[in-house]
């Protein structure tokens, strides 16, 4: 197999037969709607969430800001990540839920697309920088934050059909 042949097998897709890592060809697939859709979590301090909860953070409008670079980050995951496609995303959303119990922001973004490759990445990523940027916005009063369970929940879209997380 020589780069820019498909890869077939049941194995990674981002090294050829030789074990050399490659980008995978999407030149011959056909454009079809995509959409995925990741979640993962950052608990802190109860300090920490009632300044969060109660927009007095120092640094301004914490989910505002995180949902801004959330969708940044999936527009450019494409330079962040050495073989992923760079994609014309067509929608990027990040959501959060906010839960007293746990002191957690629950995250949640789903990219869209009509292209020739998923956009599971931009999910993961929109949903990992969101929660790096509440983080760093709040790291003056809770160092201690843990960022966790960021994973797909869904995709749609291509040859290999839909996926729901269990």
């Amino acid at each position: 197999m020589q780069q820019g042949d498909e890869h077939t097998g049941g194995g990674l897709t981002h090294f050829d037969p030789a074990g050399q890592a490659w980008m995978v060809d999407v030149t011959g697939k056909q454009d079809t709607a995509r959409q995925a859709t990741a979640t993962g979590r950052i608990t802190m301090s109860a300090e920490a969430y009632r300044l969060l909860k109660g927009g007095r953070a120092g640094k301004g409008d914490v989910l505002g800001i995180a949902r801004v670079a959330g969708i940044m980050a999936a527009k450019k995951v494409g330079d962040l990540i050495p073989l992923c496609h760079p994609l014309n995303l067509g929608k990027v959303t990040v959501d959060f839920r906010l839960n007293d119990t746990t002191t957690a922001v629950d995250i949640e973004a789903t990219a869209s697309l009509v292209g020739k490759t998923g956009v599971e990445m931009e999910a993961l990523t929109a949903v990992s920088v969101a929660a790096l940027t509440i983080y760093d916005m709040c790291k003056a009063v809770d160092k201690a934050m843990a960022i966790d369970n960021i994973r797909l929940l869904t995709k749609s879209g291509g040859k290999s059909g839909t996926y729901r997380a269990r």
